[in-house]
């Protein structure tokens, strides 16, 4: 059997949901109205049954995003989110809080969120034998440990991240947010702090950086690694950004599945698409021309580089040249023309309406529109105080934009048809649909054609048409009687009919509730490695830790008088800036100091397992 292949891609809204189906996803995840890890990305239900209604046309899945801490008042509440889930359509749900498993509800399929911090064996074989059909991987893995979890939990589904943001934590052990402000990362009300900029201090005092983003990642792209991915055991594919414009995930799916097409086209039979559909027509995507804060490979091949975005936290675009001279200089111009010199391998061509940044000599980024756009000179309406041999990129991509909105793909399904004579006037047209198989059949009476030739060229041009979202192709004709005269008109109206029963969506779910722990083998349970920080905030959740023999401690954004480490990092300032103890034995590892208005947080390293931890000034331990 070939295994199927899934892009999965994220959704703040509806519409958004739809366009990446339309790009070419095979799953889509969306928050409900409460519970999903994006406080400012919530949906009603009716919006979601929507989606699914859409989705499930082309075999596309939709996932709920359940994927928060849940307080003992919320239990009910959300228990009523999962019934309203399987009533909308939803395939699957995205859980963080293990309580769940508790509760009585429909049998929809469960999936661990990464907010489960899933990057060990034992923690995969932990959360699968608690009967997760999918595992959401750490980001922080390298493609032999993902092999590894995938060997260790056979029967379960490995979902990797692709492309997008990275959190400089391990996901679901974040509490710098909850710490500094209240408003907890594991609540999805993260405020961040990663993002902001820091002066990095040592132990004496003395600052070894100044007003540094020095917590902030590039983001992940893995484009040209999804088929070593694939061969490592992951079958789902994700880009991240449920807070991303509508721009963004067309972009960046169609990117994605465009890959995943050539795989599987070149898979000779290994692989196949778990949806059924091709985006046709429409913009010709351009990943670096969309927002990114520039692009890291991560840990994927088990080596550490440079991963801080730098100055760049927001993100400055994609890089399409530098300064070459400044041709209006005096102090008292209110615009600003420049010359530039242009890459060659750019995107799209510089134009009116682009959005442009230089980062000067100081390291400040300087915003400015391109009103004016003739060769290699630019004008802007505006004065930014630059100089000769300053990076230029573009941050607004105005006629790529414009593309992206007026000229969005076509997912269409192909369809097979075949024509059968029944009796003398009485014919059968059979629609079958590629990937899902799906068959319709109407018959219908007509008069035999004079000249078979002549018939059979105006059947293939009536009937090889597009009705909805299918491709129809007349294949196969029949050999040994006379063929039917078919006006225009009842061509259309047969497509339409053969286009609406194939379109017949799939019966809901049997919302017949179970208990999800009661359904799996108690002894067959495997205690997690992980003892501390569990993130239990409500008695179902600390239950099911104490029927695998742990007493979980509670949610540090319930108890913040527990000594808990704020972050644990892949990423390493020492190694950042070049101060590792393992590449220059000049260097100790001694805490370093950040400061952010007065606030101060330590940063300790744990070299024996190549993290960095940051914890509240005035800790010295942590569990």
């Amino acid at each position: 059997m070939p295994v199927a292949l899934e892009l999965l891609a994220p959704a703040k809204n509806k519409d958004i949901g739809i366009a990446a189906i339309d790009c070419g996803a095979d799953a889509v995840y969306i928050a409900g109205p409460s519970f999903g890890a994006r406080e400012a990305a919530g949906n009603s239900f009716d919006d979601i049954a929507e989606l699914t209604g859409y989705a499930h046309k082309f075999g596309v899945k939709v996932f709920l995003t359940l994927n928060t801490l849940i307080y003992e008042h919320e239990l009910d509440a959300a228990r009523q989110t999962v019934f309203q889930a399987a009533e909308a359509g939803c395939d699957a749900l995205i859980v963080q809080d293990l309580g769940l498993l508790r509760m009585s509800i429909p049998p929809i399929e469960l999936h661990a969120s990464t907010q489960c911090n899933i990057r060990t064996v034992e923690q995969a074989r932990w959360l699968s034998s608690l009967g997760f059909k999918r595992l959401v991987l750490a980001r922080e893995l390298s493609l032999e440990q993902i092999r590894k979890i995938a060997e260790a939990v056979p029967g379960c589904g490995i979902e990797c991240f692709v492309h997008g943001a990275l959190c400089v934590s391990y996901s679901g052990q974040c509490y710098l947010s909850q710490y500094l402000t209240g408003r907890s990362a594991n609540r999805g009300c993260c405020i961040q702090a990663c993002r902001s900029r820091y002066d990095v201090k040592d132990a004496g005092g003395k600052t070894i950086l100044r007003d540094k983003a020095i917590l902030s990642l590039k983001d992940l792209c893995l484009l040209d690694r999804v088929e070593q991915l694939a061969e490592a055991g992951a079958t789902s594919f994700k880009i991240e950004g449920r807070l991303k414009n509508i721009s963004y995930v067309s972009n960046i799916v169609r990117t994605y599945s465009d890959t995943l097409d050539r795989i599987v086209r070149e898979s000779g039979g290994k692989y196949v698409r778990s949806s059924y559909g091709t985006p046709t027509g429409g913009f010709t995507p351009h990943p670096e021309a969309t927002f990114n804060r520039g692009y890291t490979h991560y840990f994927i091949d088990g080596r550490r580089g440079q991963w801080c975005s730098g100055d760049y936290s927001k993100g400055i675009g994609e890089p399409v040249g530098e300064t070459v001279r400044i041709l209006n200089p005096r102090t008292g111009n209110q615009s600003t023309v420049f010359e530039i010199r242009l890459r060659k391998d750019i995107s799209t061509p510089l134009a009116n309406g682009d959005g442009l940044c230089v980062v000067s000599a100081k390291g400040e980024v300087l915003g400015m529109k391109a009103d004016i756009v003739r060769d290699n000179t630019v004008t802007c309406n505006q004065k930014v105080e630059i100089t000769p041999g300053l990076p230029v990129y573009r941050s607004f991509n105005h006629s790529f934009e414009k593309a992206l909105e007026n000229n969005p793909p076509v997912r269409l399904i192909p369809v097979t048809l075949t024509l059968k004579t029944l009796e003398s006037t009485r014919y059968s047209l059979t629609a079958t649909a590629a990937g899902s198989g799906a068959t319709a059949s109407v018959d219908f009476e007509a008069e035999p054609a004079v000249n078979r030739d002549k018939a059979a060229t105006g059947l293939l041009s009536s009937l090889s048409k597009k009705s909805g979202i299918f491709s129809f192709s007349l294949t196969e004709l029949p050999s040994d009687s006379p063929l039917p005269f078919l006006p225009s008109s009842t061509a259309n109206a047969l497509r339409r009919e053969l286009a609406g029963l194939l379109e017949t969506p799939p019966a809901l779910p049997d919302m017949n509730p179970a208990v999800p722990f009661d359904s799996i083998d108690h002894n067959r349970i495997v205690p997690p490695a992980q003892k501390h920080q569990l993130n239990c905030a409500n008695t179902l959740s600390s239950s099911i830790y104490r029927a695998a023999g742990i007493e979980p401690d509670t949610a540090f954004e319930l108890d913040p008088s527990a000594h808990v480490e704020l972050m644990r990092c892949k990423y390493c300032i020492r190694y950042e800036t070049g101060r590792c103890p393992r590449i220059n034995p000049k260097e100790k590892a001694t805490p370093l100091y950040l400061v952010n208005h007065g606030r101060r947080l330590k940063a300790v390293f744990d070299c024996a397992r190549c993290e960095m931890a940051i914890l509240p000034d005035n800790l010295r331990n942590c569990k």
